[in-house]
């Protein structure tokens, strides 16, 4: 028994996907997604295959992909261009750990601040308002 091709309208896709039905209107106006044929007198239908592809723009995104990115990607899903998704994906990578390190040293930086409010004492204004109205040095250690 075969399994009917499932047809649904914008508004059963978002649900489906989780998601508004102005953000797939949105990615349709950006082209990640097409818009069907509208029969005449009738409303546009929506398949499996524009379902996974919202699922995939989705995870994308999760991953840290640009909409930009994502198109980039989705033009090359027909599996010859490998090597141009893994670049894309080495590059995307590459960000990432470089928001980790800065992120590491944006921790460092504000532990030490915070260590510096609960020593000082006195009649001392906060060091941590102080530092940032001096601007703090990053601690690239």
């Amino acid at each position: 028994m075969s399994k009917k091709p499932r047809s649904m309208t914008i508004g059963a896709l978002a649900k489906a996907a989780g998601m508004g039905v102005e953000t797939i209107r949105y990615y349709q106006r950006r082209g990640l997604v097409e818009e069907p044929e509208k029969p005449y007198g009738s409303i546009r239908h929506y398949d499996e295959e524009a379902l996974a592809r919202l699922h995939f723009i989705r995870t994308a995104q999760w991953l840290g992909f640009s909409l930009d990115e994502v198109g980039e990607l989705l033009k090359l899903q027909d599996g010859t261009h490998c090597d141009e998704a893994r670049v894309l994906g080495e590059q995307k990578l590459a960000k990432v750990r470089e928001k980790i390190s800065s992120l590491r040293r944006i921790e460092r930086t504000l532990e030490g601040l915070v260590q510096a409010c609960c020593t000082e004492q006195g009649d001392v204004k906060c060091p941590l308002i102080t530092s940032l109205y001096k601007g703090v040095e990053e601690n690239t250690s």
